[in-house]
């Protein structure tokens, strides 16, 4: 064409691997595994049982689907595009895998999940948060999920104290499981490929789970991140911290003298709700490489300031107590564990203070 160029709406075909040339959408996170030696490392380190039923969320085309039906009992597939759930019935039928694969078509966030034994999923990244948190919130306990995630928001789910991205993320999950790195996956073992690499994750949820109120271990993470590096003495001291707790301290205090119980929920038993709160990271800007350099001189700032806004306050000196008590005004959440928290947050409670 003279004078410009023909623009042509680009699609990456199924064809050529039991596709009828159905073309994948990135918008909805479909890049599927075509490596099939990258396919069988995947399934070996699941560990399935000839007597495990498997759950798969994001089957597309079924290469994973094929090598999870020789090992196990049974799969689940749950899939929400209606074109890949007919590709899948299709690819299955009249095979002696038909009878033991369920294929449920719906937005895994939204439907009710079945028993399972394992999940092995290449999940859309978009939902990585919410779908980790919705998998530990279910009932009865799975034994583990082999998860692929993109790179960057594995090694956040992995990392430990002192790690640079050791996060919200990190310690809202490691309280809930055990997770570990299992393999680097290059975005070259996709069609289409994705923009950036993948990380293969294994998640063992804890049994039981630590008898702690989620809002109130949440409500403490957040402020412990705020700024990850700096001290816990600066953070409570901020004048919007302390005035979230004192109203918390108050409005307790009026119901126990009311005869009202404090609604304190502990137990080891996750809700939908609590789901919410804990997967609900868009906020998390305690990444080491957002935090300036000069993060002692700031602190210094900060706590003159709000030792100003404060000063006089016997609210504050109790919180401060609280912190010494446990040796922690001087220690920065980038360096604390999950029994580092729950000893803090026990702490907090003892004295009346909650964060929710």
């Amino acid at each position: 064409m003279a004078g410009g160029k023909i623009q042509k709406k680009r699609h990456q075909s199924m064809k050529g691997i039991g596709g009828g040339g159905i073309p994948f959408e990135k918008s909805m996170g479909q890049h599927i595994l075509k490596n099939p030696s990258m396919v069988d490392s995947i399934v070996q380190k699941s560990g399935i049982k000839p007597t495990d039923v498997v759950l798969e969320i994001g089957p597309g085309t079924g290469n994973l689907t094929k090598k999870l039906l020789e090992c196990a009992k049974s799969v689940v597939a749950v899939e929400v595009d209606p074109r890949m759930v007919l590709e899948l019935n299709r690819r299955f039928q009249g095979t002696p895998y038909a009878s033991r694969l369920k294929v449920i078509e719906g937005d895994v966030l939204k439907c009710d999940l079945p028993y399972f034994d394992i999940c092995v999923a290449n999940i859309p990244y978009k939902i990585s948060s919410l779908l980790t948190f919705k998998l530990l919130s279910h009932r009865p306990v799975f034994r583990c999920a082999v998860i692929m995630y993109q790179q960057e928001f594995a090694m956040r789910l992995v990392a430990n104290p002192g790690d640079s991205l050791y996060c919200r993320l990190s310690v809202n999950t490691q309280l809930l499981a055990r997770v570990s790195h299992l393999l680097k996956v290059s975005r070259n073992n996709f069609r289409p490929p994705p923009k950036v690499d993948s990380s293969v994750v294994r998640i063992e949820p804890r049994q039981p789970l630590p008898r702690v109120s989620f809002k109130e271990w949440d409500g403490l993470v957040r402020i412990c991140f705020i700024k990850k590096n700096k001290t816990l003495g600066a953070l409570f001291k901020q004048k919007g911290v302390l005035t979230l707790l004192e109203k918390n301290y108050k409005t307790l205090q009026l119901l126990r003298l009311s005869g009202n119980p404090e609604g304190i929920a502990e137990g080891n038993e996750i809700t939908s709700e609590d789901i919410n709160v804990l997967a609900n990271l868009m906020d998390d800007i305690s990444m080491a490489d957002g935090e300036r350099e000069n993060g002692d001189e700031d602190e210094e700032m900060d706590t003159e300031l709000s030792s100003n806004m404060s000063e006089g306050s016997s609210f504050k000196d109790k919180v401060m107590s609280v912190l010494q008590e446990g040796d922690f005004l001087d220690k920065r959440a980038s360096k604390l564990s999950q029994v580092d928290f729950l000893y803090l947050l026990s702490l907090f409670n003892k004295a009346g203070i909650h964060f929710s």
